[in-house]
């Protein structure tokens, strides 16, 4: 009996009759530590085609592949030597190819969509940042209260704390003593980190998943280790909310890039807006969707809208502290109450995404 055939559905297949090519991918396999099925002909390809979670397709089948019709799915790659083809493009248009990847100039790439397979293929989570437009704005209590309302609506959820001179955000949710990992042990990430060993290495409060900072004297995060640390949440994850510093600095701008969307949390006065025009200003650079959560109550009267009309963002949500919210935290006690403000202000925000979870109800 051939033994590829008992290969699991899930394997990644590799199908060219090219010799060379083949090597070149292999390597990559090996290096990604996939172990990929192998198919050299048409036939094989075809009848592998709907049972792998990743495909790559040879320069050199893409055509004959083409000529069959194939089903239309997700997760087809093309690879090839010859970057110069005008045609390869349009042959992987034709087989609804996701990609052409030349070798060996996009090894690297071609090499990360394999690996993104041990991770359980190419899940990527709605990423929100959380800034304060001033300081004492609340947006370390209002990302702690997204993430735990994300957590109870079922989703798989990662908080990180971004800020290394902000206290800690498990002091907040009291699980400073909680065993795992924090920022001092990942600084030297880089690279591709195993968004399973990530997960399994952090606390969890009520299966949330915390990745915070511990009592030591350190105080820079390198932005290689957050590119790495939020690229391994964002493939484990359905949410991940990122709590990060008012001042500029490169890994919080790794954050900003990468966030599918940042929220600034100004409270309704003169002031907060007048600083937070300073932050929003440098944030557009780097922040593709920009919104802003207006705190209440407002000591000068303005509304929401107000907020929202001065720093030019569209309003994201409106916030209401419990007044008794900031003693719970100091005693580690953070409980956003579904019927509490801050409670629906995080729905609110959840829904706003569309995150709605296993409680959608």
């Amino acid at each position: 009996m051939d033994n590829t055939s008992l290969m699991p559905a899930s394997a990644v297949l590799l199908a060219t009759a090219d010799e060379m090519l083949l090597d070149d991918l292999l390597r990559l396999a090996a290096a990604a530590e996939v172990s990929p099925r192998v198919e050299t002909d048409l036939l094989g390809l075809r009848r592998c085609w709907q049972s792998a979670t990743l495909v790559v397709v040879g320069q050199d089948l893409v055509d004959p592949l083409a000529r069959t019709q194939p089903v239309r799915r997700s997760g087809v790659l093309v690879a090839g030597v010859d970057a110069d083809d005008p045609e390869v493009y349009r042959r992987a248009l034709a087989i609804g190819a996701e990609g052409v990847f030349p070798l060996p100039a996009e090894e690297a790439a071609l090499g990360d969509k394999l690996a993104d397979t041990l991770d359980g293929g190419v899940r990527s989570a709605i990423t929100l940042a959380f800034v304060g437009g001033c300081g004492g704005a609340g947006a370390t209590t209002i990302a702690s209260a997204v993430a735990v309302t994300g957590s109870r609506r079922g989703l798989r959820t990662m908080l990180i704390d971004g800020d290394p001179l902000g206290g800690g955000i498990d002091l907040a949710l009291g699980s400073e003593t909680d065993r795992g990992s924090r920022w001092p042990e990942l600084l030297n990430a880089a690279g591709r980190v195993s968004a399973a060993a990530l997960r399994s290495a952090l606390p969890l409060v009520n299966g949330l998943a915390v990745l915070s900072w511990d009592r030591s004297d350190v105080t820079a995060l390198p932005p290689e280790a957050m590119r790495s640390v939020l690229g391994a949440a964002q493939r484990s994850s359905d949410l991940v909310v990122v709590d990060l510093p008012r001042r500029a600095d490169p890994a919080a701008e790794e954050a900003f890039v990468r966030a599918t969307a940042t929220l600034v949390v100004v409270p309704r006065d003169v002031r907060s807006c007048a600083a937070a025009a300073r932050l929003v200003a440098p944030l557009r650079e780097v922040a593709s969707d920009l919104r802003v959560v207006a705190r209440e109550p407002g000591l000068s009267g303005l509304s929401a809208v107000d907020v929202a009309d001065h720093l030019s963002l569209p309003l994201a949500a409106k916030l209401s502290f419990d007044r008794d919210l900031p003693s719970l935290m100091d005693k580690g006690r953070f409980d956003p109450r579904p019927r509490g403000a801050l409670g629906r202000t995080a729905s609110d925000l959840l829904d706003l995404f569309g995150l709605y979870g296993l409680m959608a109800a």
